[in-house]
């Protein structure tokens, strides 16, 4: 029997119970017997990045998550879009790892879950691309008012958005599998 692979999820989100927080518990549940997945919970202990910083011995926060991302066979991404990009704390973390090229491929699912979600989702499907992510059409899902979609208690309550994401979870099984 083959060991489960491991996904390191991050939410775009700094707030604490964040529907994109509650959407990668829901994406734990859902996938327990596929993988298992660690939340990333650094993202505001990621200093701005600076390229004078970007070098052998990076900031130790940076230094943490790079091995993380590392150590992960896949990465999710579940975040929001504000101000129709992407949240800059997010962008922010993924900036410390173009020189290293954690991303460098590296199955990746992404989904953005917001409002509307349609410029910020592409603009970080572009900066993925550049950064060469492995993705495919099925690892990455757009999800609009979220908010609506999904309990305090990390359940997706819509039937179209869970069978999304379960198409989602396999398709990003799959990719892992690809290696």
């Amino acid at each position: 029997m083959s060991e489960m692979k491991k996904v390191l999820a991050i939410s775009g989100s700094t707030r604490s119970s964040s529907s994109n927080g509650n959407l990668v518990k829901a994406i734990a549940a859902l996938s327990i017997n596929l993988f298992t997945v660690t939340i990333f919970d650094g993202l505001m202990g990621v200093p701005p990045f600076n390229p004078e910083d970007d070098t052998e011995n990076p900031p130790v926060a940076i230094q943490q998550l790079r091995q993380q991302l590392k150590d992960a066979d896949g990465i999710l991404i579940c975040t929001p879009e504000y101000a129709m990009g992407v949240p800059g704390t997010l962008k922010n973390a993924i900036d410390w790892t173009v020189s290293s090229m954690e991303f460098s491929h590296k199955p990746v699912a992404l989904i953005t879950a917001s409002s509307a979600g349609e410029k910020g989702h592409a603009a970080l499907l572009e900066t993925l691309t550049v950064i060469e992510a492995r993705m495919t059409a099925g690892t990455a899902l757009r999800i609009p008012f979220i908010k609506t979609k999904i309990s305090t208690d990390c359940i997706i309550t819509d039937s179209a958005t869970l069978t999304a994401v379960q198409q989602l979870i396999a398709a990003f099984s799959e990719l892992m599998k690809g290696e």
